[in-house]
């Protein structure tokens, strides 16, 4: 019965959590076309930011609770599936056309801190507050940069109107938060009760049940921009969450509390690399993530989930 009921609070949690990312990102974007914010940049930070909500919600939390040994799995595993799984998908549906500057720029510089979350993770086996501060200072450089594409491209935007009035948007902001906020309460209390009961370690839960339901957001987001042919907001969202995952996330995690890096997570980590690199090699020649692309990347997140369970 115990099982059930945390089942039940699990489900329940992560309903709460997508939708309260969707009507924050559908409230956040609203703002940014209202002030005409090129869509690349749109998917890069407010839609990023908002999908990866759930992510920042469950590491802070967990952290908060003593449990930030689920902070790295959760991570991890997200932008693992975030990279294989909702753009292999996504691609398989329709292939994304892919900026320049995401090849050139995005891509490169979320492989960058993947490679430097591995090297810190090293050094002791923890994040700890200084290198939460490292990770801070790496953020506050992506966001000046977002801040000067934002600028520079803002002539380029085709106007837009948004019918909805402003206080709505802020409304569904607020809302979305709140429902984040508490989904991610029932979130953790659920899967660290749930990996106690099936004797199951913090990293498997934080790599599979966790990461997958906290990635529903940008799987939903990033398909739906997809099929309506903004994909610059499907592989922003994407590239924008992975990268905010690590620098925010984790950041702010090791900020409130050291936060563990078991050595089991350096395989994790050089497969979240692998994908990165996976996904700039299928899009550097074209710019375009194409329908085959996507299901080699459906393949390789099999061949990863096996090794999980093995």
């Amino acid at each position: 019965m115990e099982i059930v009921w945390q089942l039940l609070l699990l489900a329940v949690g992560f309903l709460m959590l997508v939708k309260g990312a969707d009507w924050f990102v559908d409230g956040a974007a609203g703002i940014a076309e209202k002030f005409g914010i090129p869509h690349l940049v749109v998917g890069l930070t407010i839609v990023a930011m908002g999908t990866s909500a759930p992510e920042a919600a469950v590491s802070i939390t967990a952290a908060l609770k003593g449990n930030a040994g689920i902070t790295i799995g959760n991570i991890v595993g997200s932008n693992i599936l975030n990279v294989l799984v909702i753009l292999g998908i996504a691609s398989v549906i329709v292939p994304i056309k892919v900026a320049k500057s995401t090849v050139k720029i995005e891509i490169p510089y979320m492989l960058v801190i993947t490679f430097l979350l591995l090297a810190l993770g090293c050094n002791g086996n923890e994040i700890v507050r200084w290198e939460g501060v490292v990770l801070w200072a790496a953020f506050i450089l992506y966001l000046s940069y977002l801040f000067w594409m934002a600028k520079k491209d803002k002539a380029d935007v085709e106007e837009e109107t948004v019918d909805q009035p402003i206080w709505k948007l802020l409304l569904l902001i607020a809302v979305g938060i709140v429902l984040i906020m508490l989904g991610s309460d029932f979130a953790v209390d659920a899967a660290t009760e749930l990996a106690r009961i099936f004797g199951m370690s913090e990293r498997f839960i934080g790599l599979t049940i966790v990461a997958l339901g906290t990635s529903l957001p940008e799987l939903v987001t990033s398909v739906a921009a997809a099929c309506k042919g903004k994909a610059d907001i499907a592989i922003g969202n994407i590239v924008g969450s992975n990268v905010f995952n690590i620098l925010f996330v984790v950041g702010t995690t090791a900020l409130i509390t050291p936060v563990v890096f078991e050595s089991k997570f350096i395989i994790d980590m050089v497969i979240s690399a692998a994908a990165g690199i996976l996904l700039w090699l299928c899009v550097v020649k074209d710019h375009k993530l194409s329908r085959a692309g996507g299901i080699v990347m459906l393949v390789s997140y099999a061949a990863y989930f096996v090794y999980l369970i093995s």
